[in-house]
């Protein structure tokens, strides 16, 4: 069953302070129409879905807690306000979460606020195992960020598999990724649907079909192969490439994982496997807010699903964490975003 905007009652969420968000319209001189109106800009200047009239009855019922704002609209209105979700009181602050996340106007860009903004999103990747060298794939993105608009890389390729969970945010991390590197992004669903869904319908079986062992045993493996054979042929010209897709089954198998790893050194090549962490709410939210038909069965036998998953589930090889619960890590990207957008407007 999707839940309505409506559905989500501000009262009912732990350590919402509606009325921080009233007090960040007010300091920016703001009236509730203004702020509609530029939420509406926000929101299609950074390419988020799912902010429809923003009206004033709207924005009006998030400042009274009658309604808790879905996950866009909290992204638009950290962006419009600059500021994190514990700043705007959408929510506690996670133990050592940076609570404050200001930057400067378009103006005072040359003082070096874009990299700071960059720098703290790329952070939130931390290593998963003891042996994973997070700090190097942090500086090869924000080396590639910076050259850019020099060229050249003198380093050796790299493929990123970004892992987790549906509705973690790994596709949200992968994007920010490539939006600071300039590397190409394989992202599974969209290279891949619409070969698995005939496939399906081809076998008998339903095109949305995520959980049965018709899609488990016989359509599953294909999906990936295609995927992974798209990537090797882009790092066998030396291209570096993100991969965004669950990979559960991958990274959990070390002797799967070894022989990409093998294949990948063969060609002079670099693998990171990155996994997304979140939790059951966040997942559950944003796998409403999309909508999307594959996900039908998740959400209409949530505990079913839920029964079958681990939040604890880990690669079994040496590996890097993005802390994403409750959308810290996506909130953190979407700030650097803004930063890039002020620096190269």
């Amino acid at each position: 069953m999707t839940m309505t905007e409506g559905q989500r009652v501000g009262k009912q969420r732990a350590g919402w302070r509606p009325d921080r968000l009233r007090e960040q319209r007010e300091a920016h001189g703001l009236t509730l129409e203004k702020a509609g109106e530029r939420l509406r800009e926000v929101a299609e200047r950074a390419k988020l879905k799912g902010i429809p009239a923003a009206n004033p009855q709207t924005l009006w019922q998030h400042e009274q807690g009658e309604v808790y704002p879905g996950p866009h609209y909290r992204r638009a209105y950290c962006l419009l306000y600059r500021a994190t979700e514990p700043d705007l009181g959408f929510r506690t602050a996670l133990p050592g979460e940076e609570t404050s996340f200001k930057l400067t106007p378009m103006d005072d860009r040359l003082n070096g606020a874009h990299v700071l903004a960059v720098e703290r999103a790329v952070h939130r990747i931390s290593p998963g195992s003891e042996d994973a060298g997070h700090f190097a794939l942090q500086q090869r993105i924000i080396d590639a960020w910076k050259r850019r608009h020099t060229g050249g890389d003198p380093h050796r390729p790299v493929l990123i598999l970004v892992g987790g969970y549906a509705g973690s945010g790994k596709t949200e991390l992968a994007r920010f990724f490539v939006q600071l590197t300039g590397w190409p992004l394989l992202d599974k669903d969209p290279l891949t649907r619409p070969l698995v869904e005939r496939l399906l319908v081809a076998l008998g079986g339903d095109p949305n079909d995520r959980h049965t062992e018709l899609y488990r045993e016989r359509v599953r493996s294909v999906e990936y192969d295609c995927l992974m054979q798209s990537a090797m042929a882009n790092i066998k010209c030396g291209i570096s490439t993100v991969l965004s897709a669950p990979f559960i089954s991958e990274m959990t198998d070390p002797e799967w994982m070894q022989r990409l790893s093998n294949r990948a050194a063969s060609m002079g090549v670099d693998v990171f496997p990155v996994w997304v962490r979140c939790d059951e709410e966040s997942m559950r939210e944003y796998i409403t807010f999309r909508s999307a038909a594959r996900d039908a069965w998740k959400l209409a036998r949530w505990d079913e699903y839920m029964a079958t998953i681990d939040l604890d589930l880990r690669p079994a090889v040496p590996h890097l964490v993005v802390d994403n619960r409750l959308g810290t890590a996506v909130t953190l990207a979407d700030q650097a975003r803004q930063a890039m957008g002020a620096m190269y407007a």
